[in-house]
């Protein structure tokens, strides 16, 4: 079977193109996936690699035919100047967000199953003028669902209740409809990735969980009617568990799976445990989404001391919830 899974290159500016070639040179020839991207800064960095790669430039991922040592890219919008490696550039914010875009149109039309999505960097993407704080929204909004967003490695699976806004505006958004979706939604993830009855924690949102409405009455206006509706519709979850316990019982094997109130109350312990072996899945998606659990890391771009391990993590886990692993 054809691999139905592309690659986002990322901002070229970053490391992803680095990941995304080094990931290649891993790979048997019959799994190499193709690059949605810029086929001459590909070529130019692959050379700059010293990997044996040969770098062509192909229609649509319908017309790959893998070889060993050839990588098949697919071009998305158009790199003209030279990349400063490790600089916020417009032009560089523009090309990856057009190789985001390329990529959601081959999947909502089937041509494909899966994307994996290399870094971008936000303050280039704002340079450019675009007003997506990150792949989330972007792919939420081009596929025109609902979508949140896991965190998982192989000793924590954390699913975010809300994304990249302020805490302020997380805790405006906390409301009994936005926890109940985090809730299903992480009983699709854990399932996805083989959990048949998922054990479903949520974190409270305030110190304690609120100490009994003393620290805040979320969880006990908010949080506890989600968890109370969605233990009515069949789903095993319990909380609101305080936030600086719960990932340390979920590490532990009490729980598949924590709802995290706000960005880096998920964040915080998923990277903690380390980002090699820790990846980002879009949840709520009518296709797969993963990505590595880090950014574009400027302050080493261009220098072939990245680690493609994550980039390698995600693309099995894309593999392993296409159930082709």
């Amino acid at each position: 079977m054809r691999n139905r899974i592309v690659l986002t290159m990322g901002d070229p500016a970053g490391v992803g193109p680095e990941i995304c070639l080094k990931l290649l040179a891993r790979l048997e020839s019959d799994s190499s996936p193709v690059i949605i991207g810029d086929v001459g800064e590909l070529r130019r960095q692959a050379e700059g690699l010293g990997l044996a790669l040969h770098v062509v430039e192909i229609d649509s991922p319908a017309s790959s035919r893998p070889e060993h040592g050839k990588v098949e890219v697919v071009q998305a919008g158009c790199l003209s100047d030279s990349v400063t490696m490790g600089r916020i550039d417009a032009a560089c914010g523009q090309i990856a967000f057009d190789c985001v875009s390329a990529a959601i149109d081959l999947a909502l039309s089937g041509e494909i199953d899966g994307i994996v999505t290399a870094p971008i960097n936000k303050a280039a993407m704002s340079e450019a003028g675009i007003a997506f704080p990150g792949h989330t929204e972007i792919l939420a909004h081009y596929a025109n669902c609902e979508v949140a967003m896991m965190l998982a490695n192989e000793q924590l699976r954390v699913v975010l209740a809300s994304i990249h806004v302020s805490l302020r505006r997380a805790i405006d958004d906390c409301t009994v409809a936005s926890q109940l979706y985090a809730i299903r939604l992480a009983q699709q993830g854990a399932q996805a990735f083989g959990i048949a009855r998922p054990r479903i924690a949520v974190a409270g949102l305030n110190p304690h969980a609120g100490e009994s409405g003393l620290f805040g009455r979320e969880e006990i206006e908010v949080i506890g009617p989600a968890i109370e509706t969605a233990k009515a519709e069949g789903i095993e979850v319990s909380g609101p568990w305080p936030g600086d316990t719960v990932f340390m019982q979920a590490r532990e094997g009490r729980f598949d799976v924590v709802v995290a109130q706000y960005h880096d109350q998920g964040l915080i312990p998923i990277k903690y445990l380390g980002i090699a072996e820790g990846v980002n899945v879009t949840l709520g998606l009518p296709f797969v989404r993963t990505s590595p659990d880090h950014g574009t890391a400027f302050d080493i771009s261009g220098q072939n001391k990245s680690d493609e391990s994550s980039m390698v993590y995600a693309y099995q886990q894309a593999q392993r919830l296409l159930g082709r692993s």
